[in-house]
């Protein structure tokens, strides 16, 4: 069977150029509409590699995203939000960009095609089997991706992908892919639109599934997410409000205690 990249597929629509500003947003809103339902249908595939992801992680492994362009921005943004949300170590999840921290900004002519920088940049992190490494492409054919992974494959290193393309080269290789089928974009082949959405809820449902599970979520809150900022203390004190039954002050006093809204609780309740 032919690999067919409905990612690079023609737009539905047609003109663009003559419709109205409202027509324009309305279409791209309409496309932006069938994600949720198409990562829906990857729900099972997402279910086989966060189990995964939990296993390693729990031994003390490190979960890493590879990505060129939008893939690996999007990649390094899950990322980076693990620590200051889940309180996590910033080297417990890492995003990987083809071309480094400068592609993060600007495009780097060629840094997708090579077929070894993706392995090098994982062993400046000494990856190893403990690890899992996810690759993000929305084609499925990035080299620097693809590579990479074949390298973690030939190391037993656990693999995973998401990809918007069906049976592509990448979903190929990962031995835990993701496959969230878009279609073709509004706008032909630009593939941060419906695309890079369906890879930003995997993300989140990838990231945020594997931090409860690993006990950084209490009911429904985020008790280990770093106090780094004004609404942040102010969104611990309520918590310790509604959960201890106390007054602002006190709630106040004891989370500049302890500093982390999971301390204040455990030692408020222990008489501390």
């Amino acid at each position: 069977m032919k690999f067919i990249k409905t990612t690079e597929q023609d737009s539905k629509y047609n003109n663009l150029e003559k419709m109205s500003i409202n027509q324009l947003l309305t279409n791209i809103n309409k496309e932006d509409q069938t994600v949720p339902l198409a990562v829906q249908k990857a729900i099972p595939q997402i279910k086989q590699l966060v189990e995964q992801i939990v296993i390693k992680l729990k031994k003390g492994g490190r979960l890493f995203y590879i990505g060129a362009g939008t893939s690996g921005r999007l990649g390094i943004v899950d990322a980076s939000e693990c620590p200051p949300t889940f309180g996590v170590s910033y080297d417990l999840v890492i995003g990987l960009i083809a071309g480094g921290d400068l592609a993060i900004r600007k495009a780097v002519e060629f840094a997708e095609d090579s077929t070894t920088q993706g392995w090098e940049d994982l062993l400046k992190h000494n990856i190893n089997e403990k690890d899992v490494v996810i690759g993000i492409a929305a084609s499925g054919t990035t080299p620097y991706v693809i590579s990479a992974l074949e390298n973690c494959n030939n190391h037993n290193i656990t693999t995973g992908c998401i990809t918007c393309n069906s049976d592509s080269p990448l979903s190929n290789t990962a031995q835990f892919p993701i496959e969230v089928i878009v279609g073709p974009e509004f706008v032909t082949g630009s593939s941060r639109m419906k695309a890079g959405t369906a890879q930003k809820l995997v993300l989140n449902m990838i990231s945020t599934t594997t931090m409860i599970k690993l006990g950084k979520v209490k009911g429904n809150k985020m008790v280990d997410m770093q106090l780094s900022n004004n609404k942040l203390v102010d969104r611990g004190e309520k918590m310790l409000i509604s959960e201890l039954n106390i007054d602002r002050e006190t709630a106040q006093n004891i989370l500049k205690k302890y500093g982390n809204v999971r301390e204040a609780i455990k030692n408020y309740k222990n008489g501390n």
